[in-house]
């Protein structure tokens, strides 16, 4: 369902990626980890086709990034760092807006919404122009614009950044409830979520991919079991 071969990119002397490949299938949340710098959201750029490499290539659904752009992203979801969006628009009408770039029939488009709006409790801040959302409110929309046209892969880049505990909980639930039927990548810094999200974890440092198992054989690698110690191990 994704599937990255040889993906570099540089950016005149410094190499931000270097020769990454992996294959995630249906049905994997695939964690992927490293310290600042590393490399984890221009991996993610580059597989959402938001940014172009300079060498390698990356397929979403057997659809190359760069030379079918249109139908690669027709059925994926994508998180940005930071959860960009239009700040003078309000909830409702981004979201609104989405759907409609996303070419969802009148029908579908008010199920889809709906359920957005409830999955992440939007419906208090529906008419509340995105720009005076707390960060935490933004993240949920820019989560909920993500899963609106309910895409077959999603690429999440930090999904509960900013949300307190309770809506953490909330959306690892929401991510565990999705992943039987979909290919989910997800870019964390915080490691209890592989645990609580991940069947496979990736760890990338300096560009590179230095790890790639399932968060128990990772855990294995440390003689304490605990993935931060291995994390500090392989990313040093």
């Amino acid at each position: 369902m994704i599937k990255t071969e040889n993906l570099t990119k540089r950016y005149d002397a410094l190499t931000a990626v270097e020769n990454v490949s992996f294959q995630v299938k249906s049905g994997e949340v695939l964690g992927f980890l490293g310290p600042n710098g590393a490399g984890k959201s221009t991996t993610m750029r580059m597989i959402a086709g938001f940014i172009t490499p300079t060498a390698g290539t990356a397929s979403i659904c057997g659809h190359d990034i760069l030379r079918d752009p249109l139908r690669a992203k027709a059925v994926l979801g994508y998180l940005p760092e930071g959860a960009p969006s239009y700040g003078e628009m309000s909830v409702q009408g981004f979201l609104s807006f989405i759907a409609q770039l996303r070419g969802l029939d009148v029908e579908h488009r008010k199920l889809r919404l709906n359920y957005v709006i409830e999955r992440l409790q939007l419906a208090n801040v529906l008419h509340q122009t995105i720009d005076t959302l707390s960060k935490g409110f933004r993240r949920r929309v820019g989560l909920a614009q993500a899963i609106l046209h309910d895409p077959e892969v999603l690429v999440l880049d930090e999904p509960t950044d900013g949300l307190d505990p309770l809506q953490k909980h909330e959306v690892r639930s929401l991510i565990s409830e999705m992943s039987p039927n979909k290919t989910i990548i997800i870019s964390t810094h915080i490691l209890e979520e592989v645990d609580a999200v991940c069947t496979r974890a990736i760890i990338i440092a300096r560009g590179r991919i230095v790890a790639d198992d399932t968060p128990a054989g990772l855990k294995a690698l440390a003689p304490s079991g605990r993935l931060d110690d291995v994390f500090r191990t392989v990313a040093a």
